[in-house]
């Protein structure tokens, strides 16, 4: 992969799973409903020194490791395979409705948003952190997704791993940051409809991408290798 692909794969593929339902994005919804938009962006500060430390320390004692075929190849496999299965799963939920962003609970948060003090910065990016480390899906993907992604961005080298995370970062940024804005503003620049479309779209192409990390991990690692 060149390195704007990888920025540009490493972008969709955090988002979709930063639009996913989970305890971000529930303390995103809940914290701006009480700060305004400003709490979206500090609670991905929090998530993002988390992942910064996470993918140091993959790389830091991993790197030797994961330059070698069988591994590189091991690691696409099964990430591939997890991606398809993720992929799929997100897609299906979507397309059947089962997926809800209710950024309207509560009344208008709006108004809440107005009347509230300035939030703590150390409160709000230690929620983030604490929030992430709470989500067994957070692990999950890292050890799979993630180091498989990390592994990809390594054959380019500092430059391939750091537009993977600028990618990753930048689409948690961007979600976190307009769920804040439509809590701020009562929820009416995000629908269900354009939510779980958005949702449908990004699960398919999960699923291009876990054939493309299979095929990687199998033709050039093993078989061409």
């Amino acid at each position: 992969m060149t390195i704007e692909l990888i920025f540009a794969t490493s972008f969709v593929v955090g988002l979709t799973g930063a639009m996913m339902p989970g305890p971000l994005l529930t303390l995103t919804v809940a914290e701006s409903a009480r700060h305004g938009f400003r709490a979206g962006p500090l609670l991905v500060l929090g998530h993002g020194i988390l992942e910064a430390a996470l993918i140091v320390a993959l790389t830091a004692g991993l790197a030797a490791v994961l330059v070698r075929a069988e591994v590189t190849a091991a690691i696409a496999v099964i990430g591939g395979a997890f991606l398809i299965w993720m992929g799929y799963s997100i897609a299906r939920d979507a397309l059947r409705g089962r997926v809800q962003l209710a950024v309207a609970a509560g009344g208008n948060p709006g108004a809440a948003a107005g009347t509230a003090a300035v939030p703590a910065l150390p409160r709000l990016v230690g929620l983030g952190i604490a929030t992430s480390l709470s989500n067994p899906y957070f692990t999950l993907w890292w050890a799979t997704i993630g180091l498989g992604y990390i592994t990809l961005s390594l054959e380019r080298g500092p430059a391939g791993l750091t537009a993977f995370f600028t990618g990753h970062i930048l689409a948690d940024l961007a979600w976190y940051s307009l769920v804040a804005a439509a809590v701020a503003g009562s929820g009416r620049f995000l629908t269900p409809r354009i939510y779980r479309g958005i949702l449908a779209v990004c699960g398919s192409f999960l699923v291009t991408l876990g054939g493309y990390f299979i095929w990687s991990g199998l033709v050039r690692n093993l078989w061409l290798g």
